[in-house]
This record gives C-alpha cells, structure tokens and sequence, in this order.
C-alpha cells in the first residue's frame, strides 16, 4: 500500500465550501504519479520518454464525508488486480487529521503505447511497482 498526502487548496473548494467532487480524480492521479515515483525517472519519464501511458478506461466513486479549505486527505493506495495490459487501482481517501473516511475510487488504466495508441503488455518494471502494492485477497 502506498500512502500519499495532500492539502486541500482553495481553487478546489466548490460554492458549497467543500471539495468539487471531480477534483478528486486529480487527487487519484497525484497519488498515483507518487505511486511510480521509484521507475528510473518516475511517471514522467514513463510518458514522455518512453511513450507509455496509462489511460483510464473505468472509473468508480463513492463520497462519504466532505474535504473542506485546509484538510489534509489521506490517500490509500492499493492494487487489487493486474492483468496483461490493464490494471485497478484502488483509492481509499480519510481526512488525516482524524481518520473520518472521505471516499473511495475504483480506477482501471490500459498500458498503453502512446505513438501507436494501443494497449500493450505491462512493462516489467511497472509490473513490478504494482506487485509491491497489491491488495492482499478479500
């Protein structure tokens, strides 16, 4: 499991004071560029070196509490399955002052070849990443 960090920042509070809802999936892709932060050169290199991206395919959300203008969100990151050329991610979000769970994503990516725009099989070294975060079986 990976646990990755973040402020709320202001330009994220929606009229209501709270965080706007789709800003979570930027919250999803923060922790999971954090998540490949130990490849050679991290997930920027993945993209604009090596072509390689990972594209959503599906994606699934559940809100329980609201993150508001200063909270910290916790972000649980696991991988529940891995295939040939997709994977899950799986997204648990809590307010890190105190624990109160805030949401929960489901997010599947295809590993794609970003010249030919294709999915490919997953890099070793990516598959690697992946393996050291997987879920254990529920």
């Amino acid at each position: 499991m990976l646990v990755h960090e973040r402020a709320v920042r202001f330009e994220e509070i929606d009229a209501a004071g709270i965080v706007f809802f789709p800003r979570f999936l930027n919250y999803c892709h923060d922790a999971m560029e954090a998540l490949f932060a130990p490849l050679d050169g991290g997930y920027v290199r993945l993209v604009t070196e090596r072509h390689i991206g990972l594209p959503t395919v599906h994606v699934e959300a559940d809100y329980r509490s609201p993150l508001r203008y200063g909270d910290v969100a916790r972000i649980e990151v696991t991988i529940p399955h891995v295939g040939s050329r997709s994977f899950t991610l799986h997204y648990r979000f809590a307010r890190a002052a105190d624990g109160l769970p805030v949401a929960e994503v489901k997010h599947i990516v295809a590993t794609t070849d970003l010249t030919a725009m294709r999915a490919v099989p997953i890099p070793n070294d990516v598959r690697a990443v992946l393996e050291r975060h997987r879920a254990p079986p529920s």
